[in-house]
């Protein structure tokens, strides 16, 4: 069960001649990874896609009816961007560690239910025992993920489906109990969660960390375990991610005048998924924006309201499936052009080895060490046997001169 990936202790190949320390910090994997830093201006160029579509839509928006987007209709937007930018951290962040949580709506639906259910005792009675249960729950996610070293997608609908198990424990929506009313602080709210989508991302956008977090991506054999530092970083974004899909849902809630509906919630986890890879997050892990995620929940929200104004039915799963279906073209965007450049500066020159490409080899330099030059060591003479002295065969014998 042991957490270290085979070959992460050997250095470099000889055929490189370079230093495994060397590699350590030019590689985003020292053993298998690509020479180089990953490509940002790929991720700003979507971005500057994503805020013209944002402005295009806002002046739509704007032209249908000027009203959407003032007073108390601009705080209640300020708050469903915030509820759904809060569903897209969660699954962005979980798809950056190339775990993707699958069970962010389902999660998000049960809290809602569980704060329409005792919103009357209090905000923090009933936001905390809330957050407690996602977290705890998230843990349980975690560990089946990086113990048995399991897809996360695959863990997280497991995990989705026992949710929506308590979630069908209601057959009719729940009226919302509380008097919380968060359009009060609705900027606040806004401006919160804008600091921390683009301080994720400027942060995500630095190697050292884009690498800490990317670590679980897979570099060959996707059953192969990542290492000790890959399963504690995914294990903490997978709880992370699951405390704030029950934060959007609770927000969401709050928001809505309306009763809570038992709904399986796997179209919020589309529309989440969807919007994460709308901003530029890759579906295979690591890469990612700065802006994306604040842009793309901007241009979801804001189309959502123009749809409403224009008497368009369209529902999360019809906003999500396009926004997935983008974000899968946005995703291969990144992985092409978003990759190290071959022939970076950063990639270090392979150390010579004194052969020449015409195949001839230049005499090694030799060492000073040992001079002046000593002579070679003689052997040891054999001891000479007296009864093998040549005398006693060649000589005359005694007796043969008396005969004569």
């Amino acid at each position: 069960m042991g957490y270290e990936e085979a070959g992460r202790d050997r250095s470099a190949e000889p055929s490189s001649g370079v230093p495994a320390a060397v590699l350590d910090n030019v590689f985003d994997d020292p053993t298998h990874g690509e020479p180089g830093r990953d490509r940002i201006g790929v991720h700003l160029g979507w971005e500057l896609l994503l805020l013209a579509g944002l402005a295009a839509v806002s002046w739509l928006l704007w032209r249908e009816d000027p009203a959407a987007v003032r007073d108390e209709n601009l705080r209640t937007l300020l708050i469903n961007a915030v509820g759904l930018g809060l569903l897209a951290l969660a699954a962005g962040l979980s798809l950056r560690t190339a775990a993707p949580n699958l069970a962010v709506g389902p999660i998000a639906v049960a809290a809602a239910l569980h704060y329409a259910e005792q919103g009357d005792r209090g905000l923090p009675a009933s936001l905390g025992p809330a957050v407690a249960v996602a977290a705890v729950g998230g843990l349980a996610l975690a560990l089946a993920v990086v113990v048995l070293h399991v897809p996360g997608w695959a863990a997280s609908l497991a995990g989705a489906a026992a949710v929506v198990v308590y979630i069908e424990r209601r057959s009719a929506p729940v009226l919302v109990q509380g008097d919380y009313d968060p359009s009060g602080s609705a900027g606040y709210l806004f401006a919160g969660f804008a600091a921390v989508a683009v301080l994720g991302g400027l942060f995500g956008a630095i190697r050292a960390i884009r690498r800490l977090v990317g670590r679980y991506r897979p570099i060959a054999d996707p059953a192969r375990r990542r290492g000790a530092v890959a399963a504690v970083v995914t294990a903490a974004a997978l709880v992370v991610s699951t405390v704030l899909a029950a934060l959007a849902g609770m927000l969401l809630a709050a928001n809505d005048p309306g009763p809570v509906a038992p709904t399986s919630g796997l179209d919020w986890t589309v529309l989440a998924v969807g919007v994460a890879l709308l901003a530029g997050t890759s579906a295979y892990g690591r890469r990612g924006g700065v802006f994306g995620t604040l842009l793309a929940v901007g241009l979801v929200t804001v189309f959502q309201v123009y749809a409403s104004e224009r008497g368009w039915t369209l529902s999360n799963w019809v906003v999500g499936g396009a926004a997935l279906g983008v974000g899968l073209l946005a995703t291969r965007l990144v992985e092409t052009l978003g990759r190290p450049r071959p022939g970076r500066p950063e990639r270090p020159e392979p150390v010579s080895d004194g052969t020449i490409s015409s195949g001839w080899t230049t005499p090694q330099p030799q060492s000073v060490d040992n001079w002046p030059p000593t002579l070679p060591t003689q052997a040891a003479p054999q001891p000479i046997d007296p009864w093998r002295d040549p005398r006693w065969e060649d000589g005359p014998r005694r007796w043969d001169t008396d005969e004569r």
